[in-house]
């Protein structure tokens, strides 16, 4: 069900691209009493009209060319999608507010800009190779962008995996071999942490954790032995697990946090604002190995649509990153302080 913003008319509407995580940001918004754009192709929008208890504006567009539909009432709430298909270097340029660390969208796209930024932050990464000629030991190879894993593979033979990136370029996924990440493959198990920054109460608070679904890594290891040998190894994430990590993790992960906050406000001032997720591999030692960030809402948060329990610890009520997000908002707009949450 659609309707207009001049319900919403004292507050700005939060404008979100209709893919990703819309969902809860356009529940979250309306348990806040704050009005929703939700923009992009009508493919992509078809499917929130499903949904009776979604209330929404709608505006159909594609491309870099979607932003420019936005008034400057409208709030940007960027999600990986709409950094993947309308792109960074647009967000850049908008005039429309956006919600968090406007500048953090360019750091996300490049893979040494990321894990300069973790290391500055003083968390445990991964050994990086500069080109496929350097790999001595068993890798993953990772695309740019918000990609959701797609094209991602392991390997130990530097001529494979220069061969296969030559394919990319070949294939236009790729504008040149140095632009994919060749990351020291660290066994464990994979957790991708939440966390929300708040500026006006200058609090990082713990959202939530979970655990991509990857096809076809997921599905060989139920897969005979004959078949593996065959098929090569896939990481295209469809899903995602919640996990509740152990409670004497916690505080790793939370110092772990507020030293990315910290590093962000030394590097890229004034620093992260709202969500964004670390994510690591937890090694048998219980050691964190931080291998990637995403500076903005994630799809992982999907798993706690009822709510995070975590965030209850905080607000004393189960909510989503989304309507944590309109609070967020609601309370920047009673303060006047929509400068201090908006780049």
């Amino acid at each position: 069900m659609c309707i207009l913003l001049q319900e919403f008319s004292m507050l700005p509407a939060l404008a979100v691209y209709a893919s990703h995580s819309a969902i809860q940001v356009v529940e979250g918004a309306f348990r806040e009493g704050v009005g929703v754009v939700l923009f992009g192709p009508s493919w992509r929008l078809r499917l929130y009209s499903r949904f009776p208890s979604l209330r929404f504006h709608v505006v159909e567009c594609m491309g870099g060319g979607c932003l420019e539909r936005l008034g400057d009432e409208c709030v940007i709430v960027p999600n990986g999608s709409l950094v993947e298909y309308v792109g960074w270097e647009a967000l850049e340029r908008s005039r429309v507010p956006l919600f968090g660390l406007r500048g953090l969208m360019r750091w996300e796209s490049s893979w040494g800009s990321k894990m300069r930024l973790l290391r500055e932050a003083g968390l445990n990464t991964p050994r990086v190779y500069e080109n496929p000629e350097e790999v001595d030991t068993m890798v993953i190879v990772k695309l740019p962008g918000a990609k959701g894993g797609r094209g991602y593979f392991t390997s130990d033979n530097p001529e494979e995996i220069r061969r296969r990136l030559e394919g990319y370029v070949e294939a236009g996924l790729l504008k040149s071999i140095s632009d994919a990440a060749i990351q020291e493959y660290v066994v464990g198990v994979t957790m991708y942490a939440h966390y929300f920054y708040s500026p006006l109460l200058k609090r990082l608070e713990l959202t939530g954790f979970d655990v991509r679904y990857e096809s076809n890594v997921d599905a060989l290891a139920r897969a005979p032995k004959r078949l593996r040998e065959v098929i090569g190894q896939s990481f295209t994430v469809v899903g995602n697990f919640p996990v509740y990590p152990r409670e004497a993790l916690l505080e790793s992960f939370i110092q772990a946090g507020e030293s990315f906050v910290e590093a962000t406000r030394r590097v890229i001032p004034p620093g992260v604002i709202g969500p964004f997720c670390l994510e690591c591999i937890v090694t048998e030692e219980l050691e964190l190995v931080f291998f990637e960030f995403s500076g903005r809402i994630v799809a992982g948060t999907n798993v706690y649509l009822l709510g995070s329990p975590y965030l209850a610890l905080y607000w004393g009520e189960p909510m989503t990153v989304g309507r944590r997000i309109a609070k967020e908002i609601r309370m920047a707009s009673d303060e006047n302080r929509l400068g201090d949450v908006t780049t």
